[in-house]
């Protein structure tokens, strides 16, 4: 038995990056860059076809919005079907809302393939990320994923260049036909994988059927702290440009999120052996600490420099625990419930992602704007506090984590 199960350590050991991990890497780099390109052309296509500044809004974050109440659905499939037919799914409902923007005659066309975009984001980031850590042994989770994100960030970074540079050339619509064939290239890419990702069965009592559940409660926290990290980044997202003219300042804006991408990609591959070694808590604070000196830095604005190094901290507190929560929230879970955990973790992210834009429009028209950042700040000690709540009630992740590894190692032993 021992020598068994030596044999299959060593050989997961060898298959951390196998052909399956690499095409499932290709494949989240193709599902991010489609909807990254689209994002910052469909609010002026949506108005350059009739929509109002109202219905123009609105299109813009209804990928979000409806990602946000799918998940919960795509996480139960997740780990009832096999990985490979739900992100399939996902990516045909992708390739279709690409092909609608393509030949939208009104805005009505758009919103409806918005729905189906935001449907077929819900499957593919759910699904996906989960296929990747089924692939991971345990203690190499952390690292893996970091390389995952590093692949979403890359094609947040990429993506929108492409889409604005085309755009400027040829017009939406040939910018579309580069989303359409990023969302075909996921079907193309997952055809060539040999594990499937088919659901861990898990043993349950004859008389007990399988609950749909919304959420993992465990997740929870990880979840809320994520959403805390989110909102500053995204109201930033969402009001750089403004803050920039309102408060005068002669600095290139554009440069603020490649730089933020270019930064985070470099951390992510330096940090990689870090994710499965550090406690939970030492990247909270750490990047508590990076967020907190990006707001500052954002407050006191004056030039390029300054901007570049706040989106490098930002790099360092947002970007570093959107990896950093996600494996964790997967480590909560049992295998046989990643799926659950992960699209709990996307519900935090999609709220996080809704509410900065609101809290910053809202932060923007009540206060004055020397004041807009420094509000901002108050998200770090509530993600400190959720932090401390929760390990106050439940004990410490790094514990829980521990005590469901000598469990499951436990039962595996007994089943042996």
């Amino acid at each position: 038995m021992r020598n068994s199960e030596t044999e299959d350590g060593d050989a997961m050991k060898q298959n951390i990056y196998s052909r399956d991990v690499i095409l499932v890497l290709a494949a989240s780099f193709f599902y991010m860059s489609s909807p990254m390109l689209v994002t910052p052309l469909i609010t002026g296509f949506a108005g350059s076809i009739g929509a109002s500044a109202a219905v123009m809004g609105f299109v813009g974050g209804l990928m979000n919005l409806c990602s946000l109440f799918c998940r919960p659905i795509a996480g139960n499939l997740a780990d009832r079907i096999s990985k490979y037919r739900l992100t399939f799914i996902g990516a045909i409902l992708m390739t279709i809302a690409s092909a609608g923007y393509i030949f939208a005659p009104s805005e009505t066309v758009v919103v409806m393939a918005r729905i189906i975009n935001g449907i077929g984001f819900a499957c593919c980031s759910v699904c996906l990320s989960t296929w990747m850590s089924n692939m991971l042994p345990k203690e190499k989770i952390g690292s893996g994923m970091g390389f995952y994100g590093t692949m979403n960030a890359l094609g947040m970074a990429v993506a929108p260049a492409i889409g604005v540079s085309v755009y400027q050339r040829f017009g939406y619509r040939t910018a579309f036909c580069i989303a359409l064939a990023f969302s075909a290239a996921i079907i193309l890419v997952i055809r060539f994988t040999g594990d499937r990702g088919d659901p861990v069965r898990e043993e349950r009592k004859k008389e007990e059927k399988p609950r749909l559940q919304l959420v993992d409660i465990k997740v929870m926290p990880i979840a809320l702290i994520i959403m805390l990290f989110a909102i500053p980044y995204c109201a930033t997202q969402s009001f750089l440009v403004t803050y920039a003219e309102v408060q005068d300042l002669h600095i290139t804006v554009s440069m603020f999120f490649p730089s933020y991408a270019v930064v985070l990609i470099v951390l992510r591959l330096s940090l990689r052996n870090l994710f499965d070694k550090l406690p939970f808590r030492v990247f909270l604070l750490t990047s508590c600490g990076c967020e907190l000196l990006a707001i500052l830095l954002l407050t006191v604005m004056r030039s390029n420099v300054t901007m570049l190094l706040a989106s490098a901290f930002l790099a360092g507190g947002y970007g570093i625990m959107s990896s950093v929560c996600q494996s964790t929230a997967m480590l909560l879970a049992g295998k046989e419930k990643r799926g659950l955990a992960n699209s709990t973790y996307y519900i935090g992210l999609d709220l996080g992602m809704t509410l900065g834009p609101m809290i910053g429009g809202a932060l923007y028209g009540a206060l004055d704007i020397r004041w807009f950042y420094p509000a901002l700040m108050v998200t770090m000690p509530l993600a400190g506090a959720v932090y401390f709540v929760t390990m106050r009630k439940n004990g410490s992740l790094r514990r829980r984590m521990k005590r469901k590894g000598l469990r499951d190692e436990s039962e595996k032993n007994k089943s042996g």
